[in-house]
């Protein structure tokens, strides 16, 4: 991504959080004080990539994100705003679903759009792959919707490298982005680089070459979930290996001077996919603290000492 925006920052803030939370309660001017206040805390951080999408709080999050864009209209300057469409809730006329419809899609944008009170997106991703995506049908929603100037680029989410390249073939503008659970407690996308051809390998919840690809095709890398939900740095830990990847981050966070967010996120960093960790968090002790992994560059020694307890035993 760097390529269409050298400005953008390594992490991203994630805005799930915003809105006053899953409920159909209206957003109060408190939760529009508590956003502008998170979006100040992260610019001054350096942090400009902001990541929504059209579901996150029932849509309340990007309400009360156009609120502050409303208010402080300058703030948006600084901002690279991301969105994502075609998860699709329960409703009266069918179950949770996935829609990559024309339709579906030009709406989800207009929707963004007019709750973010922007008139273009810096990036739209798909959330979520759909079984049913006719590839022509959604080809042509996006590249109306790039010529009408609604999107500046586009990305996906939760997809395998396949799915992404099966969708490239049909779009004249390049997939820039692919949004993934990566942690290191959620490590599949390295196991299935290191178990190939053992039995262990067939277990990953994970496609074989996803990495590569993007890392060939020039896709960034947005690792959603990347703080692991804070097992290793301060919440409840589930059992002794949890405790001691715990243990060993809170050491490297003393030896590097540094947080244990700053340990956690660095060793994503370290990657050389030059992965993009989301940050998912509304404490602005805890944004500040996971800023320090910009400064942090772990050794490969502690990158794979991390690993290794992680996992629970040595690489194969």
């Amino acid at each position: 991504m760097q390529a269409y925006f050298p400005q953008a920052s390594r992490l991203i803030y994630g805005c799930m959080g915003l809105g006053g939370g899953w409920n159909n309660h209206a957003i109060s001017q408190q939760d529009i004080a508590d956003t502008r206040a998170i979006i100040e805390k992260v610019l001054e951080l350096d942090i400009n990539v902001f990541d929504h999408a059209d579901i996150y709080t029932f849509g309340k999050a990007e309400t009360v994100f156009g609120e502050v864009l409303k208010s402080a209209p300058h703030l948006k300057d600084k901002m690279i705003i991301q969105s994502k469409c075609a998860i699709r809730f329960e409703d009266e006329i069918g179950p949770k679903r996935y829609d990559f419809s024309a339709d579906y899609i030009k709406r989800s944008v207009e929707g963004i759009l007019s709750r973010l009170h922007i008139e273009q997106l810096d990036i739209l991703l798909l959330h979520r792959p759909d079984p049913l995506m006719e590839l022509d049908e959604v080809a042509g929603a996006l590249q109306q919707l790039h010529q009408q100037g609604k999107i500046k680029h586009i990305g996906v989410s939760n997809m395998h490298g396949h799915q992404i390249a099966y969708l490239q073939s049909g779009l004249a503008m390049p997939i820039i982005a692919n949004q993934l659970e990566m942690s290191l407690g959620f490590r599949d996308w390295i196991e299935d680089g290191i178990t190939t051809n053992s039995v262990g390998n067939r277990t990953l919840g994970y496609t074989p070459g996803t990495l590569e690809h993007c890392m060939q095709k020039d896709i960034q890398l947005q690792a959603w979930g990347s703080l692991a939900k804070g097992k290793y740095t301060g919440a409840a830990t589930a059992n002794d290996t949890d405790l001691a990847t715990a243990n060993l981050v809170s050491k490297l966070a003393a030896e590097y001077q540094t947080t244990p967010e700053a340990i956690v996120l660095g060793w994503l960093m370290r990657h050389p996919a030059k992965i993009a960790p989301v940050l998912g968090t509304t404490n602005l002790s805890r944004i500040e603290a996971s800023q320090q992994a910009m400064n942090v560059q772990l050794t490969r020694e502690h990158w794979y000492a991390l690993f290794e307890t992680a996992r629970g035993q040595e690489v194969p």
